[in-house]
Formats: C-alpha cells, structure tokens, sequence
C-alpha cells in the first residue's frame, strides 16, 4: 500500500486523540494508493477493541463508493501492544478485499504503522499476511 506522509500523520493524530481508547476509521483511494483517511467512532470506547459505528460505517462506504473510490484499508490502532493483529483482529476480519492498517501507540514517542490481509477462514498459521507499506512522497 501506497500511504502518503500525510495520511500517515492523520492517522496517528486520529489514535493519539482516542488515547487511551483504541481508534478506527477507513481509508480510501485507488489500487493500493491511498488517498484519503476517514475516521470513524469506535463505538466499543474501550482500550482492548474496536467496533465502528454500523452505520457512519455503511455512510461511510457508499461515499467511498459514490466517489469512484475504492475502500483500500480499515485502521485502527493498539494502545499498549505491537501493530500486529491479535485474535481478535482475525475473527472480525469480515472483509478480504482491504488492507487492515493498525498503528501502535506503545511507545507514543515512536508510533508503528504496519498493513497486513487477513483471511479469518485460512488454517490457523496463514490467516495474517503483512504488506509492505511505502510512502510515496518519501
């Protein structure tokens, strides 16, 4: 995925103000390059998840989709663990097409973005695949 500095910046904004709460949205574009980060409510308001508002979601989507746009990824972001999915990440994965974007606050100083695919139905073992990230204004 092709996440513009810009983007990046968003999206770390976006977890470091739902601190300590984990923080969700999605993000759109075209291919694999992304162009906009739209943020979204974690409805869950907990630390340990998140769930996005079903239907600033669904709201979300279609302007997404009446724009031409495609959905690239999903973010959300992890508090007080490594940007690397954990169970539950897996099981709720209801998506195969986007990216799953999460960005780590655990150290704050030093946030980490990672994107993975995640297959909840794969065999145990195959279910996270990690895609590289690259930032084309770099």
């Amino acid at each position: 995925m092709r996440l513009p500095s810009a983007l990046a910046h968003q999206i770390i904004e976006h977890a470091r103000a739902e601190f300590p709460n984990e923080c969700c949205g999605l993000i759109a574009g075209s291919g694999d390059l992304a162009t906009r980060v739209l943020p979204t409510t974690n409805a869950e308001g907990t630390p340990f998840m998140y769930v996005m508002d079903p239907r600033e979601q669904m709201e979300l989507m279609d302007a997404i989709e009446d724009a031409g746009e495609d959905l690239v990824a999903i973010y959300h972001s992890h508090t007080r663990s490594a940007a690397y999915p954990s169970k539950t990440d897996v099981e709720l994965a209801f998506f195969a097409e986007p990216l799953y974007v999460i960005v780590s606050l655990q150290d704050a100083d030093q946030p980490v973005i990672r994107a993975f695919r995640l297959a909840r139905s794969a065999p145990e073992g195959e279910q996270i695949t990690e895609e590289p990230i690259t930032a084309p204004d770099a």
